[in-house]
């Protein structure tokens, strides 16, 4: 593909983002040591984002509040409120559109651009960057960073290893310069390897990129099907997805995961919250017009270095969006897979989704007597709130629908 030819991805991430509009929001903890995190009541105590300050004492997110609070005594914690993040995530989608037309949300932090047909309207690419993190920053007070490359995993590989890490917050990765650049840095800073797949790869003697890049594709697949030849494309920075508005209007799956208040060691007390997660999952299938024929289920163990837990699927004898047909479905492959050790969160998955508008009749269970209910149950928590109607179990102290519907995205509004 000639230069001429090439597109030009943008992928734009926040820095800090909760912390940073905090910071806007609250002038007085401009120059103070910050972090965004739940409640440290709750297990949610957990560090969502930390300012650059706070991040100088070695303070990063997803750890504990209390591991934070160690390492910078004077950090100053602050709930997060994810409706005006959700709002300001909008109002920074409006600023990309006034730049292209083409831009595909990846995280609320974090959008792609697709900037070919428009980049000549302002400069070339960085001086186009420039221009978007100056109207970001005057229209928000949020510093952002621009990776630019032909394509999305190119780009999202120079926001990730080298605008983050540079003052002008803006790096260019481009194919023909990857053997001096991507290729020299450890194998883990290749987009979809994580600690398990690194290590499997220094089980290799694969430590840099560049030693993935140089093996034959045929050695990755046969370890690790397509997968393996996703990752060696990736180190070549091959990529032909789309900059797609309608990314998410297909879905693989609807799932929901529940990081739990305390540990839980009974399974009466986890089936609560597995009855929960059930019925919010087909709560969202049922809004979208979907059922689904697989169900995953994951359970992580309280000790998460020993590695405890679980994640399996089953096939399902008919596609539903019926929360008890899909609890019994969970609780025989919890009973299944649970070596009865503590569980910290749980999750639930419905996958291979298909429009709901063709049921396939059952003789022994009267499924539209079934839809009915759901549909005025869905009715009422749509009209008067989450918890205007909950199943018994809820109730119980396991129980965590009533606190979690005071929430969006499991963190107060």
């Amino acid at each position: 593909m000639s230069n001429a030819n090439k597109r030009i991805v943008f992928l734009i991430d926040m820095q800090s983002f909760y912390a940073s509009i905090e910071k806007g929001a609250n002038p007085e903890l401009r120059n103070k040591p910050i972090v965004v995190a739940g409640d440290p009541e709750r297990r949610s105590g957990v560090v969502l984002a930390a300012c650059p300050i706070a991040k100088s004492y070695g303070v990063v997110a997803a750890e504990a509040l209390w591991q934070a609070q160690q390492k910078c005594r004077q950090l100053v914690v602050v709930r997060p409120r994810m409706e005006m993040y959700i709002r300001i995530s909008m109002q920074i989608t409006r600023i990309f559109e006034a730049f292209t037309d083409k831009v595909e949300p990846y995280s609320i932090d974090e959008q792609f651009l697709d900037v070919t047909g428009s980049v000549h309207l302002f400069g070339d690419p960085l001086q186009m960057a420039a221009q978007i993190r100056q109207r970001v920053w005057m229209e928000t007070g949020i510093n952002c960073r621009v990776g630019i490359g032909e394509n999305k995993v190119l780009a999202k590989m120079a926001c990730d290893n080298f605008a983050k890490k540079r003052e002008e917050g803006v790096f260019w990765l481009k194919r023909e310069t990857l053997a001096d650049t991507l290729w020299k840095l450890p194998i883990e800073k290749l987009f979809g390897v994580g600690s398990r797949m690194k290590r499997h790869f220094h089980r290799m003697g694969v430590y840099q990129i560049g030693q993935l890049a140089d093996m034959r594709p045929a050695i990755l697949t046969r370890h690790w099907g397509v997968n393996g030849e996703v990752l060696w494309r990736t180190a070549h920075g091959i990529d032909d997805s789309p900059v797609a508005l309608d990314s998410y209007d297909s879905q693989k799956g609807i799932g929901h995961h529940m990081t739990l208040p305390r540990d839980y060691h009974t399974a009466a007390e986890i089936k609560v919250v597995l009855l929960e997660l059930c019925e919010e999952v087909c709560r969202r299938a049922r809004k979208k017009e979907l059922m689904g024929s697989v169900l995953s289920v994951g359970c992580r163990g309280a000790d998460l270095a020993a590695g405890m837990g679980f994640g399996r699927q089953m096939k399902l004898t008919e596609q539903t969006n019926d929360a008890m047909t899909l609890y019994e479905a969970a609780c025989f492959l919890f009973d299944r897979h649970w070596q009865e050790t503590p569980v910290r969160s749980i999750g639930v998955n419905l996958g291979q989704l298909v429009p709901d508008n063709v049921v396939q009749l059952n003789l022994f269970t009267d499924n539209h007597k079934r839809r009915s209910l759901a549909q005025a149950m869905d009715d009422i928590r749509s009209r008067y709130g989450q918890d205007a109607i909950l199943r018994a179990a809820s109730v119980m102290e396991a129980g965590q629908a009533k606190e979690r519907a005071r929430k969006i995205g499991g963190h107060y509004k």
